[in-house]
This record gives structure tokens, C-alpha cells and sequence, in this order.
């Protein structure tokens, strides 16, 4: 008999003895498993839609290329149940609240964050709009207590959160500040070190949930631009720092406590190629896939948001292995599921698990009865303010617009807020950001509207909802120049991509496509009369973009602030004088090449 002969009679050998092992061994020890299963399911930018959201914020491509109607909190708790099994933590990744509609906003949106624990959400990493109204109110929001200024709801005292927000990369700028965020890690003194050495965090960075015996961690993030998009005065105390290195301190954390299944809910994320599937690696690689690419090897996962889109992606981690990068759209029209097996031994991700999939939460459903009439108890709630008429429009109008940029409703908003601070705060002209007109305004309306072209305060809202205050403060006309600049990539203010301030109708001026920055515009007219350097211009706008939002950081040289009426008051006001209103031409821009 050959040599090679001899090795297969001992494999076989080996094979039928440790067979008959296993037929006397102990059931438990037959049975006891290398892996464990894990299932996330996942939202993000809700923004408060507890009710169906309307025109192209409510529809969704699916995975068979068919565009559909999507979201809705009824529906959403009808697909969540669908998908939910014995091994489920549901998670988010930001935006849940903030640029709410009214029926969540007027209550300071408990109502949303009430349904997202109706939901079973465990952990959500905050976004720039939880910081919207300041870093206190978000702590009410997590801890309980009524609004300081509005009292407690109909609902009565706010109990809290029953999720957990973690936010790694937000930190104190006092190192001497006192924080409780670290009181849920423990007292382990490796960590406390590690933390102290890092900075003071104001949230806390990480949470940890047991799943089928094995300890999964969830790091938060929050786009580190949050201080130039959000009111500056509600953050006063805290920065932003890169996501990236505070990811990474949070790996190093969630491994001193013996946690190595890790994933990443980031609000960061990329733009897309239009028109794909939400299950398509359609994502353009920008701020989310650098950090989804740099982020520790020891992080499996990042779930991303902030961009508003659809994608599921597989990257390479630092190590080279593979690593799934996805998002699930907005407004509740996406759950995204993550299946993937923990190694009950090492307790790690086995990445070759991972699946993921992004569902289309589509009315098709039955909506879930409870969730219903959760959502009707708040809509009856506000119904008196919601359904007020306040105005009249002969056609639909549009925040979407041209090549320049320039769009129908924020031009009519701009007009708006001019008429509201000339009386007091003697402005000239008005800008507006064009990321503050969250909807478009329709002929129809919606069913609470009293007929074709109604415009109701809830409608209206929609429209602005983040209660900016009007400002008015002087700028010359180089000063306006240069925010005018800002509104373009390339030059020392870091504008992430173009933004097209949205100008009162009798401020016009021209802008060159392939002129270098700083050279860009030309030709600025105010009433038909050209802008000289040292003018001095009364400026409109809201306390965001007077704080230096958005990047246009010009405006925080303006002198002799004026603050007048809310911006939504403002535009309310106008449309109830001016009705019906006609949807605005867009030729304040010219663009030339």
C-alpha cells in the first residue's frame, strides 16, 4: 500500500472516529454555535414625517426602477414589524428631528421622537438638525422635562428619549467642563484616561447592546461642517471635530471594554448618480466614503445619512478587507437591513456575513392602527394652526430651479423678508439661503386645504420651518461681493459645493461659470443702479446666515445688527397681503460661461 493510500485511510480514519464522538457527546456541546446572527435595521433624516411626506420628498425609486409613493410613521411601523426578528437592534443615523413639519415642530418635536420608541429604536447618532434649536434643548430632548419657554405639551411632562444619541466627534470647548456622558462607560480608569486625553465629550460616544450573548457597539458621528449649519449661538460651547480621528478613539474605547463587533452610525454621506436602484452602489465618493475608507479596521460597519440618498456600497477598510458603506434616503421613505454573524469566540463581525438591503417603505401596506392613530391624536392637536389659510397662489411654486440656481420660492421668500425688515431695519435688499426652502408650495395643497391654491399655515411652514429670526445688518458693496463669492467652491470660506443665495427680486448681478473664484461675479445692481465698493447696503436675511451659516462667513462682518420679526412670520405676512401670488420669474441671475 502506498504512502498516499496510508493518508486517506487516516483521514477517513480520523473522520468516522470523530463522528462517533459526536454521536455520544452532550446535545449542548453538538449544538453550541461558532456564530451568532445579528439584524440591523436602520433610518435616517427622518425629520419628523409622521405623516406621509407630499410631492417628490414622498416618492422613492425602488429596486425594480419604478418610482413609488414611500413614508409615512404608519407605514414605516408596518414595514419595521415586517422585517424585525429575534435578532433585530433598530438604530439611526441622524436628523431625525429638526426641519420638522408642523404637526412635530410645534411641539418641539416630542411627537417624532415619542413614535421613534414606539418603534423600538435603540441608538441613534445625532445629526446637524438635532442641534437646531441648541445643545440644552437636545439635552431635554434625551433626559425629559418640559420646554423651558412653552411649558409641557398636551401629551404632559416630556419623559425623554428611550433611545440612546451618541455623538463621538462632539466635544466641549472648556476642557474643564463637567460631562455625564462618560457615565455609562463605567469607571474602568483605561478609559477614562484614554477619554481625558482625547477631550471632554458632550454626548456620549458610544453605546453597547447585547444581542444574542454577544456585545455589539455603535460609535456616533455627526458631520464635523454642523458649526456652519446650524444657528451658531445654540453651539456655542461645544466643537466639531474630524469624524474620522474620533471614530477611531471610540474603536479604541468599545475595545478596552472587550467590544469588537463595531459599527459606525454616521451623519455624513455622499450625492449619488440619479435614478438607481436604493440597493445600487450609486454613491460619488466624497465626505462620507472618506470617512467610511479611513475609519479603523476594527469598525465593520458604517451606516451613513446627511446627503439624503440611496446606496449600499461595499469599501475597503485601512486593512484592505471589505466593509459596507450605505444610507437609506430621507424622511422615512427607506429602512435599511444589515444581516451579518458575530464569531462567538473572538466576538467579532464575520464580514464575509454581511448582506444588506434597503427597503422602500411603500403605502401598499396595511398601516399600523396604533401608529395611526398616534400620528391623527397629534395632527387633531394642531389642526387649528395647521389648517389656517393664510394666503393664495395661482400655480405651483417651485424650490427647484435652473441652471443659476435661482429658484421660484426662494425668490418669493426673499421678496418676503424684504418687505418684513425695511420698516425697522431699513434693508435694501434680502438674501436667502436656498437650504431653508425644505418644500415647494402646490396648487392643490394638501386635503386640509379649503380648495385649489389654499395655502395654509401648516403648508407654509413646511416650507420654512426652523423658526430663524430676520436680521438686518450693514455691508459694503465689496463686503457684498464677496458673500456673493462664497456662494462658489474654491475660495478661503471651504463652501463644500455652490449654493445659490436666493436674492429679493431688485438685487440682480451676473456670474461667470469658469471665471476664477473671487472673480465670479460682476455687474451687481441694486434697483437697476450698480453697486459701488463702498456703498453701504442694509442686508436682510435670517440669524443662520447672519451668523455665518452656510459657509458665508462674510456676513459676520457686517455691522449694526437689527433683529425683527421670526422668518416664518414673515413670510405668512406676505402672502396673505400680496394674494394670489404668481410663481416668480427666475431672471435675477444671469449666468455667462
Amino acid at each position: 500500500m502506498t504512502s498516499r493510500s496510508l493518508l486517506r485511510l487516516a483521514v477517513a480514519g480520523a473522520v468516522a472516529t470523530t463522528t462517533a464522538l459526536m454521536a455520544v457527546a452532550p446535545a449542548d456541546a453538538q449544538q453550541a454555535p461558532r456564530t451568532v446572527p445579528v439584524r440591523l435595521l436602520a433610518l435616517n433624516d427622518f425629520h419628523g414625517n409622521l405623516e406621509p411626506p407630499t410631492g417628490s420628498s414622498g416618492r422613492m425609486i425602488d429596486e425594480n426602477g419604478a418610482t413609488v409613493d414611500a413614508g409615512g410613521a404608519a407605514y414605516i411601523a408596518t414595514h419595521m414589524k415586517a422585517h424585525t426578528d429575534a435578532n433585530t437592534i433598530a438604530v439611526a443615523q441622524g436628523d431625525l428631528i429638526g426641519a420638522t413639519p408642523l404637526i412635530s415642530a410645534a411641539y418641539h418635536d416630542e411627537p417624532s421622537v415619542e413614535f421613534l420608541g414606539k418603534l423600538g429604536l435603540k441608538v441613534a447618532a445625532v445629526g446637524n438638525h438635532e442641534f437646531d434649536e441648541g445643545y440644552a434643548e437636545l439635552r431635554r430632548i434625551m433626559k425629559g422635562g418640559c420646554h423651558p419657554v412653552d411649558g409641557c405639551s398636551p401629551a404632559g411632562e416630556w419623559k425623554g428619549a428611550s433611545y440612546d444619541y451618541v455623538g463621538a466627534n462632539v466635544l466641549f470647548k472648556n476642557a474643564g467642563e463637567k460631562s455625564d456622558a462618560l457615565a455609562a462607560l463605567g469607571s474602568r480608569p483605561e478609559v477614562t484616561k484614554l477619554l481625558s486625553d482625547w477631550g471632554v465629550p458632550a454626548l456620549p460616544p458610544v453605546s453597547v447592546k447585547w444581542m444574542n450573548g454577544v456585545p455589539v457597539g455603535f460609535i456616533g458621528l455627526v458631520t464635523q461642517t454642523t458649526p456652519g449649519i446650524v444657528t451658531a449661538e445654540g453651539i456655542k460651547d461645544l466643537k466639531f471635530v474630524d469624524e474620522v480621528k474620533a471614530a477611531n478613539v471610540a474603536s479604541k474605547v468599545l475595545k478596552l471594554l472587550g467590544v469588537k463587533a463595531q459599527v459606525v452610525l454616521v451623519h455624513e454621506g455622499d450625492q449619488v448618480t440619479p435614478g438607481q436602484s436604493p440597493d445600487a452602489c450609486s454613491a460619488v465618493p466624497g465626505a462620507g466614503n472618506r470617512i467610511a475608507t479611513q475609519v479603523d479596521p476594527e469598525i465593520d460597519v458604517v451606516l451613513s445619512g446627511h446627503s439624503h440618498q440611496a446606496y449600499l456600497c461595499k469599501v475597503k477598510d485601512p486593512a484592505g478587507n471589505d466593509r459596507l458603506y450605505s444610507q437609506g434616503g430621507s424622511f422615512g421613505r427607506v429602512i435599511t437591513q444589515v444581516d451579518l454573524k458575530v464569531d462567538v469566540r473572538t466576538r467579532d463581525v464575520v464580514r464575509s456575513s454581511v448582506v444588506a438591503d434597503n427597503h422602500v417603505v411603500t403605502r401598499t401596506v396595511e398601516p399600523d392602527r396604533d401608529v395611526a392613530d398616534f400620528v391623527q391624536t397629534w395632527k387633531d392637536r394642531v389642526a387649528p394652526v395647521a389648517n389656517r389659510p393664510v394666503g393664495r397662489i395661482t400655480a405651483d411654486i417651485k424650490n427647484t430651479g435652473g441652471p443659476s440656481g435661482e429658484t421660484p420660492l426662494g425668490d418669493l421668500i426673499a421678496d418676503a423678508q424684504l418687505a418684513a425688515t425695511k420698516t425697522g431695519g431699513n434693508a435694501q435688499i434680502a438674501l436667502m439661503n436656498p437650504g431653508g426652502v425644505r418644500m415647494p408650495l402646490t396648487y392643490a395643497g394638501s386635503p386640509a386645504g379649503e380648495g385649489d391654491g389654499v395655502v395654509t399655515y401648516g403648508e407654509a411652514f413646511a416650507v420654512q420651518p426652523f423658526n430663524n429670526l430676520m436680521q438686518v445688518v450693514t455691508l459694503t458693496g465689496a463686503q457684498l461681493k464677496t458673500v456673493l463669492e462664497q456662494q462658489f467652491t474654491g475660495g478661503p470660506n471651504n463652501q463644500p459645493f455652490t449654493k445659490i443665495l436666493q436674492p429679493s427680486a431688485n438685487l440682480t448681478y451676473t456670474y461667470s461659470t469658469s471665471a476664477a473664484w473671487g472673480s465670479k461675479v460682476s455687474d451687481i445692481r441694486i434697483d437697476g443702479t450698480p453697486v459701488t465698493d463702498t456703498q453701504q447696503i442694509r442686508v436682510a436675511a435670517n440669524n443662520f446666515l447672519v451668523g455665518g451659516g452656510d459657509a458665508f462667513l462674510a456676513f459676520k462682518d457686517g455691522t449694526d445688527l437689527w433683529s425683527g420679526p421670526l422668518d416664518i412670520d414673515a413670510f405668512v405676512d406676505h402672502l396673505g397681503k400680496n394674494g394670489p401670488i404668481a410663481p416668480p420669474a427666475t431672471d435675477r441671475i444671469t449666468v455667462t460661461s
